[in-house]
């Protein structure tokens, strides 16, 4: 199973696209407090487009809380990185976690530094300092769908059906 970890999420809008995201790919999400804003239904199910009902969530106190709960191989998607975000191998057997930090500071350096060898990143411009997280979590999605040849996700639009384009 695929799952990802916010890990003090401080927008509501990126905490609703990522559960939107997890939801249309059948991932897991698992938010660590403390969030940067009030967690509020209305506000979450806005910002997700009513999808969120359809996405699996759990909430942690800390992440030693988290840890205590969950295993798994582990991947911290960081700018500080020196492995491509696509070089890790997915087998559907296995629970695998992708970590993400808070938008304004990132993942903890010191969670970082004892997980060198699992660090990824997402390649880019030397000039720039990162993506916007719910981006970066659609990139890391995928790529590990792709590596399953999206296992349970349908490649024919259904609700207009997969002639629509050609009536």
């Amino acid at each position: 199973m695929i799952n990802v970890v916010l890990f003090e999420p401080e927008i509501a809008g990126n905490v609703g696209n990522i559960m939107r995201t997890c939801a249309a790919s059948g991932v897991r999400l698992h938010l660590i407090e403390p969030f940067g804003f009030l967690w509020n239904d209305k506000l979450i199910k806005r910002t997700g487009a009513n999808h969120i009902d359809d996405c699996e969530h759990f909430v942690y106190e800390d992440l030693d809380d988290f840890f205590s709960k969950n295993s798994g191989k582990y991947y911290f998607i960081t700018r500080y990185g020196k492995k491509a975000h696509s070089s890790f191998d997915y087998s559907l057997e296995e629970n695998i976690y992708f970590f993400f930090g808070k938008e304004s500071t990132g993942l903890p350096k010191e969670l970082l530094a004892a997980n060198l060898d699992n660090c990824l990143r997402i390649p880019m411009k030397e000039n720039i300092r990162s993506l916007n997280v719910s981006n970066t979590v659609a990139i890391i999605v995928y790529e590990a769908l792709r590596q399953n040849d999206y296992k349970g996700l349908s490649l024919k639009e259904v609700i207009k059906g997969e002639d629509y384009l050609s009536q």
